[in-house]
């Protein structure tokens, strides 16, 4: 039997996590000194309330998890005779998959016979929803772990993100975006665009004046960069700011026309707590990142 993992930080939620079986690994956030697990600590995201509190002033903080809670999730698996197949937010964005790395190992010493698979989507919140999903569909669909496998190797590229912070003290204390200082970001009113690269890494790429230009350059993103992304998920997604999303949405239908299923999806938030409230991004199948 295989058992398949993903993390709340791909912003699958209890309810969608149980549609494919995935198994839901949280990853936390602190407030005030106080580490929260989201879907541990709460059954749901009340993302209002979240991003309210980050609009106050609150700047959440947030840590990776350690070797001995991945071998509590992972060990029972092995234990019963189950491989793992975990896909997840991207490695290159944080240690905690050193401690991930000396779980497996230990526990593959402890359980020779068993094996341990993993996707990294190279990314975090709406593009590795949107893998995440499109993994669980082929499964779904009959496909076996060999033919998954592939396919991420050929297509885990092929998604492309691009989103603008609306407010950047939150990257700033992070230091997760490269590149961040030349986007004159300090200047008000401007808002950086940001993709996630093919080495799984948040890059400025741009800057925007004003909420309607950063809108305007995601949708010009998908037309300089999507190839067939109407038979493949196209996802919007945002830190708490619905009417911005929908905004954006209305621009990708006058754009592409409305053939094809737009999700919209909040950010995690513990991703969120990096970038902050009011932002919105698009994923979308791409030619490359």
């Amino acid at each position: 039997m295989l058992t398949l993992f993903t993390d709340t930080d791909t912003d699958i939620t209890p309810a969608i996590a149980k549609e494919y079986g995935y198994r839901l690994i949280s990853m936390p956030y602190s407030v005030d000194a106080k580490t929260v697990y989201p879907y541990v600590d709460f059954d749901e995201f009340d993302s209002r309330k979240f991003y309210d509190l980050l609009r106050s002033g609150v700047l959440p903080t947030t840590s990776a998890i350690s070797t001995e809670r991945y071998m509590e999730y992972f060990e029972p698996e092995f234990a019963a005779g189950n491989d793992i197949l975990y896909v997840h937010f991207s490695r290159a964005m944080t240690n905690t998959f050193d401690a991930m790395d000396h779980a497996v190992a230990q526990l593959k010493a402890k359980y020779p016979g068993r094996s341990f698979h993993e996707i990294d989507t190279k990314g975090i919140t709406t593009i590795s929803y949107t893998i995440a999903r499109e993994v669980g569909d082929l499964f779904k669909a009959g496909k076996s772990l060999t033919e998954v496998l592939e396919w991420a190797g050929n297509e885990v590229d092929r998604f492309a993100m691009y989103f603008f912070a609306d407010d950047l003290k939150f990257f700033r204390r992070s230091g997760r975006v490269s590149g961040l200082a030349a986007t004159m970001g300090t200047l008000i009113g401007i808002r950086p665009i940001i993709y996630m690269s093919a080495e799984g890494k948040m890059v400025s790429c741009g800057k925007e004046k004003g909420r309607i230009k950063a809108m305007e350059h995601l949708v010009q993103q998908v037309a300089d960069l999507g190839d067939d992304f109407r038979s493949h998920r196209f996802v919007i997604g945002h830190t708490d700011a619905p009417e911005l999303a929908r905004e954006v949405g209305n621009l990708i239908r006058e754009r592409f026309g409305d053939n094809f299923p737009i999700e919209y999806v909040v950010t995690n938030p513990t991703a969120g707590s990096h970038a902050g409230p009011n932002g919105v991004g698009v994923c979308f199948h791409a030619k490359h990142r």
